[in-house]
């Protein structure tokens, strides 16, 4: 995490990490891979009462932040979560919640009272089958029917769907793209959870079938500043999966060196070998980099200064050591490391599943490329 937090966001880190102790230990992440929605309803509403779901949402509707940088304050959370593996739909109701905030009509942004409170989930629907998370990839259609409009197409890996109340869905019309509030359970709607690698969260097919919506619906206008909305969403979606990365590589990573110094080989801890030392350090080397990666990125969008190119650049790094180190974790704790009795296998799911997830590294090198002309 970065040496840079004030009083106040340290002692917000503390309670979010002794919370998630307290509340949400791994045998009770373990517990939940059972439950239906991943978590209990009592248990979000708990995390919302310490502020998690509040901090993009400005103070002049209910919400507010640390440090008055909305994005910095809420990878802390992100951190914690990832260490912690967390379940909970932290992402998509903070990201579409930062856009009723900015964007939202008085009537859409009266949802925010209820997401503050923790009674309220939302999702985001924006991928689509072949899909490769970009604004361009969309094509649900949005057509003019009846004064309003009507939804047809295929969103998928939409995360906390089905618990969501609405969900925003990005879509496609003559003028450009566009976003509609939807409840969920809107008439033509469905949703149809998803196989995940990740064993706490959930995923799910939404399928619009001419959805009727009104105009009083739709957030932000076609066009231009609908672009603008979807750009934004995918950067803050990028630095919260960063942050949870990073925490969670810098968890598996602690309990690593511990059990290296535990275990025993030829009568030396194995944290006692030369070559494994070298390991550790490039290990390190990983954790700390993706930490002040993850910070660059939301200090870039807290600023407004080239948040495309650092979000881009944190997803590229996070996305693909986060990974690796993981898998060298594994490596280290030897045949324990595969098995389902241990928790490692729980980071390592997750981190992966955040990996693919609007934008693999590769696409996101790729970006870079394209941003300086190459």
């Amino acid at each position: 995490m970065r040496f840079d937090l004030s009083d106040d966001q340290e002692f917000f880190r503390e309670t979010a990490r002794r919370f998630i102790e307290a509340e949400v230990p791994i045998s009770v992440v373990r517990e939940w891979h059972d439950h239906p929605d991943g978590y209990p309803q009592s248990w979000w509403q708990a995390a919302a009462e310490l502020g998690w779901t509040s901090l993009m949402v400005p103070e002049s509707l209910g919400g507010g932040s640390i440090s008055g940088r909305p994005i910095v304050d809420l990878t802390i959370v992100a951190d914690e979560m990832g260490r912690g593996v967390t379940p909970g739909p932290l992402m998509p109701t903070n990201v579409v919640a930062d856009t009723l905030g900015r964007s939202g009509s008085p009537n859409q942004q009266a949802l925010l009272e209820g997401v503050v409170a923790g009674e309220v989930v939302l999702g985001w629907a924006f991928c689509e089958p072949g899909g490769d998370w970009t604004a361009d990839s969309v094509s649900a259609a949005a057509v003019p029917s009846n004064g309003g409009y009507a939804l047809t197409g295929t969103k998928v890996a939409v995360e906390a769907a089905a618990q969501a109340h609405h969900l925003l869905v990005t879509a496609r019309t003559q003028d450009g793209l566009v976003q509609f509030l939807v409840p969920a359970d809107a008439p033509g709607l469905t949703i149809t959870p998803q196989e995940s690698l990740d064993l706490g969260r959930r995923f799910a097919e939404v399928r619009l079938v001419g959805v009727p919506v009104d105009p009083e619906a739709m957030v932000g206008t076609p066009g231009t500043a609908t672009e603008a909305d979807v750009e934004r969403q995918r950067q803050v979606m990028v630095v919260l999966q960063c942050a949870d990365n990073a925490g969670s590589a810098a968890k598996v990573l602690e309990f690593t060196v511990q059990y290296a110094f535990d275990r025993y080989s030829f009568g030396r801890p194995l944290a006692s070998y030369q070559a494994l030392k070298h390991r550790f350090a490039d290990m390190k080397l990983w954790s700390e980099a993706s930490q002040a990666a993850v910070d660059g990125a939301a200090d870039a969008l807290a600023d407004g200064e080239d948040e495309a190119r650092m979000v881009s650049v944190a997803k590229a790094y996070v996305g693909d050591h986060s990974v690796e180190l993981m898998h060298d974790c594994v490596q280290m704790h030897g045949g324990i490391g595969v098995t389902y009795e241990h928790d490692l296998h729980l980071y390592l799911r997750r981190a992966t599943v955040n990996r693919g997830l609007f934008g693999t590294p590769g696409d996101h090198r790729a970006c870079l490329s394209k941003m300086m002309g190459y």
